[in-house]
């Protein structure tokens, strides 16, 4: 590899946080189980999550929240009604 590929090569390593967010936006969606204290911060118009039920998060790439629900089943179910590649994060 002569130098210019080698340049080349790190331009093709250093991303910024903007360009890592935007990775997968709107081709990828992850399912996240949140507790009730982050499923209410996540989601602002969850005034009163019953205690010791599941919820589920379904989050854009970028981290935008886009549906919360109390089945895991039901967050596939809504990533894949919206042609997303469903991604689990634990």
């Amino acid at each position: 590899m002569n130098e210019h590929e080698k340049e080349d090569h790190l331009d093709l390593l250093a991303i910024t946080e903007g360009e890592l967010a935007m990775l997968g936006d709107g081709e990828v969606a992850y399912i996240k189980q949140l507790d009730r204290n982050v499923a209410q911060k996540l989601f602002p118009a969850l005034r009163h999550a019953p205690e010791g039920i599941n919820l589920f998060a379904v989050v854009g790439a970028d981290g935008t929240p886009l549906a919360l629900t109390d089945s895991w089943d039901s967050a596939l179910a809504n990533v894949m009604q919206h042609d997303l590649v469903p991604v689990s994060v634990h």
